[in-house]
């Protein structure tokens, strides 16, 4: 299909020999190239089921195994720090929407080196986890069809989301919409049920009460430190947010659509996440969890539900290819963010024939080279997941480990300057605020530092602080470097000695 350049975007003005100036921040009119083809039912569901994963569907069993009862308040921890994040986030996403988000915003609050390096750092992340996600899709599928081999399955994943994101974004949209709506549906389905259960309603069950809540060990069975660990295994599932705040820029009126979305995901995320470890550590004991086996599954069975394991199988396939599908959208608007302000190729600035300008209905308007770009290293992701899963791939993994508590603490101390700058230059774009401003940013970022320190400090984490310190340096030295070099060819040019 025909491809046309986007036109040039509004951006701050940055002197390529010096810092960026403080440019006032665009308003909501100034629009993308992209076409602006999701709606609000789109995004609000992208925000209700972009983290609900197989985090939690499996990786909680962990979480109570070494927090017991506590997990509860290990996720209202965790949770409560992905929110303040979020509504940092919404906050300047609903002023400054743009389809790099934070990148762009850190970018405008500290720098050039700030949106360059938070940008490649969470586009890594992304094109990263996308193998693990595909691999585990194509294990699942595998266990159904034993005949087709898992590389084939992910082939097949790879190349139908591919397509997916080539087309209309709204093809994208409905796919998140449906796979969300599947997975908030199995987990009210759960709670209900679930709670059902607690109190005896379903047949040949019997009340439980607080009987696993305060035996074996009462409710901190080990004690506060096993909260502090339920934190650090339960905190990455809360990732995924971020991509709401990508794709309001692809919404006919980004500005109320991002804050609607984040107004009604985030408290109903926590509701979910919190309710279901009650629920699970209600009906059963915490010692009849395992790590690696689905928490939900063993409160279905005991419940009486036919099929559980199958079914929730179901449910975790569904999660995975919604997190594949979500993260080759992110990950392709992120790095065509970064080649609109010159920190990428610009050859991967061409869009499809329509833009933005043609009904949201068509396909014009979508970053392809882009996409390609991602699903590119999406590819060589999985292949080195299929080949050396317990080496090459286990770096790449282990140095994207902790690169999301870098992400949200660059969307903090960038809230922390934008703030202070739309209040004074266009205080009628604020609307959607962040609470208690400073005092809760810096205490998002106090957490974000602790839940680092507490990394360092457990064995099992500590690889993934110093393979993404290692990433983050990197791409901290590559900034730099363009920062140099864009500084001398500043003062060799007209005017520079």
């Amino acid at each position: 299909m025909h491809e046309t350049p986007p036109p040039t975007p509004p951006g701050p003005s940055t002197p390529a020999g010096g810092p960026p100036a403080a440019a006032p921040p665009p308003s909501a009119a100034q629009t993308e190239p992209l076409a602006h083809g999701l709606k609000q039912r789109h995004l609000t569901m992208l925000g209700l089921g972009g983290v609900i994963g197989a985090g939690l569907f499996v990786g909680s069993g962990a979480g109570i195994a070494v927090a017991g009862p506590a997990i509860v308040v290990s996720y209202l921890i965790a949770g409560a720090l992905a929110m303040l994040v979020m509504r940092m986030l919404g906050e300047m996403s609903a002023a400054m929407p743009a389809s790099g988000s934070f990148s762009v915003h850190a970018e405008r609050a500290l720098g050039r080196w700030a949106g360059f390096s938070v940008g490649w750092l969470y586009w890594f992340l992304l094109v990263v986890v996308l193998a693990v996600e595909a691999t585990a899709a194509a294990q699942i599928a595998h266990g159904w069809v034993p005949a087709v081999e898992p590389w084939a399955w992910v082939l097949l994943f790879m190349v139908v989301f591919t397509v997916a994101n080539l087309t209309a974004v709204k093809n994208f949209g409905e796919f998140e919409f449906w796979f969300a709506s599947l997975k908030v549906g199995a987990i009210v389905v759960f709670l209900v049920l679930g709670g059902l259960a607690v109190f005896g309603l379903l047949p040949d069950t019997d009340p439980v009460g607080m009987t696993n809540l305060t035996g074996r060990g009462g409710f901190l069975p080990n004690g506060w430190s096993g909260v502090v660990s339920g934190v650090l295994t339960v905190v990455f599932a809360f990732g995924g947010l971020e991509v709401v705040t990508i794709a309001a820029a692809e919404t006919d009126d980004p500005a109320r659509a991002v804050g609607r979305a984040v107004r009604s995901a985030v408290v109903r995320i926590l509701f979910f996440y919190v309710g279901s470890m009650l629920v699970i550590v209600t009906v059963l004991p915490w010692t009849a969890q395992q790590a690696g086996l689905s928490p939900y599954v063993k409160v279905l069975d005991a419940i009486g539900v036919p099929s559980a394991g199958q079914i929730m199988n179901i449910v975790v396939f569904v999660a995975l290819l919604s997190a594949l599908n979500a993260n080759l959208y992110g990950s392709s608007r992120m790095v065509f963010s970064l080649a609109e302000r010159g920190e990428a190729p610009r050859g991967l600035l061409k869009v499809s024939g329509g833009g933005a300008g043609g009904p949201s209905g068509q396909a014009g308007g979508v970053p392809r080279r882009a996409v390609l770009a991602s699903v590119a290293f999406g590819f060589v992701s999985v292949l080195l997941n299929l080949l050396w899963p317990d080496t090459v791939f286990l770096y790449m993994l282990n140095s994207v480990g902790a690169v999301l508590l870098f992400v949200w603490a660059l969307i903090a101390a960038s809230q922390l300057r934008l703030r202070a700058r739309l209040e004074r230059e266009a205080p009628e774009a604020l609307s959607l605020r962040m609470w208690c401003f400073p005092y809760l940013t810096w205490l998002t970022l106090a957490g974000l530092l602790g839940v680092l320190v507490l990394m360092l400090t457990d064995d099992a984490a500590r690889p993934q602080v110093l393979w993404s310190a290692g990433a983050t340096a990197l791409v901290l030295l590559v900034a730099a470097g363009r920062e140099w070099r864009a500084r001398r060819a500043g003062a060799e040019g007209p005017g520079g000695t």
